[in-house]
């Protein structure tokens, strides 16, 4: 594959650099950041998420019992 010489401002050139992982070139992180993010890959990316941060029924209960406490709360503030 050939190569451009292209012109990008400075401000958009330490972007790109801010963003580079270590090892990558300017190409790589630039093919990286510009290429096409499918909703596949974002609902894996998801899936990897909840698995790692967060559990549902845990969510469901802490709400649950949140809101309880408010309601208790507030009928021992109301007349």
């Amino acid at each position: 594959m050939g190569t451009k010489q292209i012109r990008v401002s400075e401000d958009l050139y330490a972007r790109i650099e801010s963003e580079k992982r270590p090892g990558e070139t300017l190409s790589d992180a630039l093919e990286r950041l510009v290429d096409d993010y499918t909703l596949l890959e974002f609902a894996d990316d998801m899936a990897e998420l909840r698995e790692d941060h967060w559990d549902p029924d845990e969510l469901e209960t802490a709400l649950e019992e949140s809101d309880e406490e408010n309601r208790e709360e507030l009928e021992e503030q109301l007349p």
